[in-house]
C-alpha cells in the first residue's frame, strides 16, 4: 500500500519544474559561498574547511530550509490546486500511507539535494586549488544535515496538507529560521528542528559534537519526525481535509 502511494507521488514529479529549483538554489548559494571565500582567502586559511564555513552558511543556514518548505508545499499542490483531497482521503489507502509517501518523496529529493551540494563544494574545492585531504566530516554533516531535513519536512508537510496556499508555508518557514537561530545562540539550538539543521550540517561550528549530544541530536530529530508524522495522521483521521 506504502509502495503503491509512493509510486503515484513519483509520478506528479515526473514531468515537473520542481528539478529545476532543486538544482538552482544548491548552485546559487555555493557560487555566493565561493565569491567570500575568494575575496577573504587572506583570512580563511584553514583550506576545505575554510570553505565549507562559506558555502555551508548560506546554503544550510537558508537556502535548504526554503527548499524543504516548496518541496513540502508542492507534494500538496495538486491536492489543493485540482480540490482533490476528497478523492485522495476515500482512497483504499490508509492515512499513514498517504503522509508517509508524501514525507518519503521530500526525504528523496532532499536525499539528491544534498548529494548534489556535496559534489558541487569537492569541485569549488579543486578549482580553487586545495591541495589538503578532503574532509571525512563532510560526510556526516551531509548525512545529519540530511535526516534534520526530514523532521523539518514532517512538520512543512504538516503546514501543507492544512494551508492551501504554496507561499504562507514557505514564509512560516523563513521565519522559523530565524527563530532557529536564535534558539542556536541561545544553547538551545538541539531542542528547535530549524536549529537542528544548523547544528547537525556544521554551519556555524564545526567542532565534533560530544557523544551526549549527538544522542540529543539524533533523538530530537526521530521525536520530532514521529510526534508531528503522529499529530498529522490523527488529525486527517478525525477532521476533514479542506478541499
Amino acid at each position: 500500500m506504502l509502495k503503491r502511494c509512493i509510486q503515484a507521488e513519483w509520478l506528479k514529479l515526473r514531468h515537473s519544474r520542481m528539478w529545476l529549483i532543486l538544482v538552482v538554489l544548491p548552485v546559487f548559494s555555493v557560487l555566493i559561498g565561493c565569491a567570500n571565500y575568494y575575496f577573504n582567502q587572506a583570512v580563511l586559511q584553514n583550506g576545505w574547511y575554510s570553505l565549507w564555513t562559506q558555502v555551508s552558511l548560506f546554503y544550510g543556514q537558508f537556502f535548504l530550509p526554503v527548499l524543504i518548505a516548496i518541496c513540502s508545499a508542492y507534494v500538496c499542490r495538486l491536492e489543493h490546486m485540482n480540490r482533490n483531497w476528497n478523492a485522495v482521503m476515500t482512497a483504499p489507502v490508509s492515512v499513514a500511507s498517504i503522509f508517509a509517501s508524501k514525507l518519503v518523496i521530500v526525504g528523496l529529493l532532499l536525499l539528491f539535494v544534498q548529494l548534489f551540494f556535496i559534489a558541487l563544494y569537492f569541485g569549488a574545492g579543486k578549482l580553487f586549488g586545495l591541495q589538503q585531504p578532503f574532509p571525512l566530516e563532510t560526510v556526516g554533516w551531509i548525512i545529519r544535515g540530511w535526516f534534520a531535513s526530514l523532521a523539518i519536512g514532517a512538520i512543512q508537510l504538516r503546514l501543507s496538507m492544512q494551508i492551501r496556499s504554496f507561499a504562507i508555508p514557505i514564509g512560516i518557514s523563513v521565519c522559523a529560521v530565524f527563530i532557529g537561530l536564535g534558539m542556536y545562540v541561545m544553547k538551545l539550538g538541539l531542542y528547535f528542528p530549524y536549529s537542528l539543521l544548523t547544528i547537525g550540517m556544521g554551519v556555524i561550528s564545526q567542532e565534533s559534537l560530544s557523544a551526549s549530544d549527538r544522542i540529543r541530536f539524533w533523538t530530537m530529530c526521530i521525536l520530532f519526525i514521529v510526534i508531528v508524522a503522529g499529530m498529522t495522521i490523527r488529525r486527517l483521521k478525525k477532521v476533514d481535509v479542506t478541499a
